[in-house]
């Protein structure tokens, strides 16, 4: 019964982010539990590459590439999805970005629009036009996949952070807006190791990782559980919930 309340069978999900890092491991989750996916990212090809994975586990997958912090591309992109699979159940607002810069002060204006584009726009225009869509047919579920820099200050990601405390808020209102056909839920991320923590002061980090509960960074799978749980008919009475996922980084000291 318990494995029954993940099962995804005949399901159609879109993963933005999806060819790296956790929109990967999300994606072929989900596959994994008898989904259909669409993967959309920049590169094509990269989407493509997540797509064979899809594949030999026996689900369909779809690729596509767009830069989803460009408003335009985001009607094309879901007119695709919808004429490969015919319905979307999951949609995952998994892009994301946190560029690095000198000081705030230099931070230019280019540079603050396009860390606001893809980490609260897109994601405010793809539930506006998906989750309609589901309102208006079986439903389905919406996740976000926020960041507890929207909740404690971090160094060097402020309009990010600025950003993800945006996409905290429109959670809870497109949850109330398309309840009670749709569930929208966000999953808060602490420090994950993925490509992008390629660029951080490693030494640093331990550092401060040593005032975690776990005093860890995550590992991209470690985000599954959470994913699978609100994608699934196991939080059906779940919906305007921020479920932190962070090895315990908020509860930490300052």
């Amino acid at each position: 019964m318990a494995e029954d309340l993940f099962d995804l069978s005949g399901k159609v999900a879109l993963v933005t982010g999806g060819s790296r890092g956790l929109g990967r491991q999300m994606a072929l989750a989900f596959a994994e539990r008898g989904a259909d996916v669409a993967v959309i990212s920049r590169k094509r090809e990269s989407c493509e590459a997540v797509v064979g994975e899809i594949e030999a586990r026996g689900r369909r997958g779809f690729a596509y590439g767009c830069h989803v912090g460009y408003w335009n591309e985001l009607d094309p992109m879901v007119e695709a999805v919808y004429g490969e699979f015919g319905r979307v159940d999951i949609l995952v607002n998994n892009a994301g970005m946190s560029p690095l810069y000198p000081s705030l002060e230099e931070i230019s204006e280019e540079l603050f629009d396009k860390v606001v584009a893809l980490n609260l726009k897109a994601p405010f225009r793809l539930m506006a036009l998906i989750g309609k869509r589901m309102m208006d047919g079986a439903g389905g579920s919406i996740i976000n996949i926020s960041s507890t820099a929207s909740m404690r200050p971090s160094p060097g990601s402020q309009p990010y952070g600025a950003a993800k405390a945006g996409l905290n808020m429109i959670t809870q209102a497109f949850a109330h807006a398309y309840g009670p056909a749709v569930r929208v839920n966000c999953i808060m991320a602490g420090p994950f190791l993925t490509d992008i923590s390629k660029a951080w002061d490693m030494e640093a980090f331990s550092q401060r990782a040593e005032r975690m509960a776990l005093k860890r960074g995550g590992e991209p799978h470690e985000i599954v559980g959470a994913a699978l749980y609100f994608a699934s008919s196991a939080s059906s009475f779940t919906t305007g919930s921020i479920l932190a996922v962070d090895g315990g980084w908020l509860g930490g000291d300052d």
